[in-house]
């Protein structure tokens, strides 16, 4: 319930900006919101803005939802040695140290976040500590290390951004065609009943097209945050962990967390999983 009202209340106040956004650049361009032109504005405030807000939030979102607890100070051992292994590794890796974290779940999983490669979050379960051998659970830290080296999060949005700017455009563009047919003089176009069910239609039918797009590129960022792993710690460390993660417990990441995770949830059709099979990942290390 908690991530469920962190995530409308953050999706309201992020469409509420935008909104007031896109408010005073059509007022300063003189656009309308009607013209092709303004419904491209429209579009591209809406499928760049939120992309961006919510990059420049993911690590912010990500402690909030998963209840994450950063180690500032490490406590015990095992804290000081994630530390030390994410230091390591992101000093080979060539960017700045990211922050560690760890949160509760007894799933096997982790994740990387944040805005920048210089700017990042690693976090791992409670579940991979306590499942995981030391090496298993240095791979999947170099996983999610070669993840922020390669960029992820920043190529992500950027692609996320493009879609949801498609979208969003050639949704009201059809449904402003459909309305028109349907209405024909008897009320200007985009303003009816028809345009707004229309408009929804098409941007749930174009969204889930666009989900498959985005997931492709998700599942190949995976096989390179592999081979990343694999170049930090070995092949074999790495092809250990993938092993171990056929019998995690369901994933509870959502979002972003999710695409940048160790694992993702079981049962999900392919063409939509940010993740590929298990063996593939493990046949491509070989």
């Amino acid at each position: 319930m908690k991530r469920v009202v962190l995530f409308l209340l953050t999706n309201l106040a992020v469409m509420l900006v935008l909104g007031i956004v896109l408010s005073i650049l059509m007022s300063v361009f003189g656009i309308s919101n009607r013209s092709l032109g303004g419904i491209l504005m429209i579009a591209t405030v809406f499928g760049f803005g939120g992309s961006f807000i919510s990059l420049f939030m993911s690590k912010w979102m990500a402690k909030k939802s998963t209840g994450a607890y950063v180690i500032e100070q490490p406590r015990n051992e095992t804290e000081h040695w994630l530390v030390n292994t994410v230091a390591a590794q992101a000093k080979k890796a060539g960017i700045a140290m990211p922050e560690v974290a760890i949160y509760d779940s007894p799933e096997m999983n982790a994740f990387a976040t944040g805005p920048s490669k210089n700017n990042s979050l690693v976090a791992v379960s409670s579940g991979l500590l306590q499942h995981m051998d030391q090496d298993q659970a240095e791979a999947v830290l170099a996983h999610e290390v070669s993840h922020v080296a390669n960029g992820d999060m920043v190529t992500l949005t950027l692609i996320q951004g493009v879609v949801n700017t498609f979208v969003i455009f050639i949704a009201k563009v059809l449904a402003g065609i459909v309305d028109n047919f349907i209405n024909s003089d008897e009320e200007e176009g985009g303003s009816s009943w028809t345009y707004f069910l229309f408009d929804m239609i098409f941007q749930v039918l174009f969204g889930v097209l666009a989900s498959v797009i985005v997931a492709y590129y998700s599942r190949k960022r995976e096989f390179a945050a592999d081979a990343g792993a694999a170049h930090l710690v070995g092949a074999q460390k790495m092809r250990s962990a993938l092993e171990r993660l056929k019998q995690n417990h369901p994933s509870q990441l959502e979002g972003s967390m999710m695409a940048f995770g160790i694992a993702s949830g079981k049962g999900v059709a392919e063409l939509f999983s940010s993740h590929p099979p298990l063996d593939d990942r493990i046949n491509a290390l070989r």
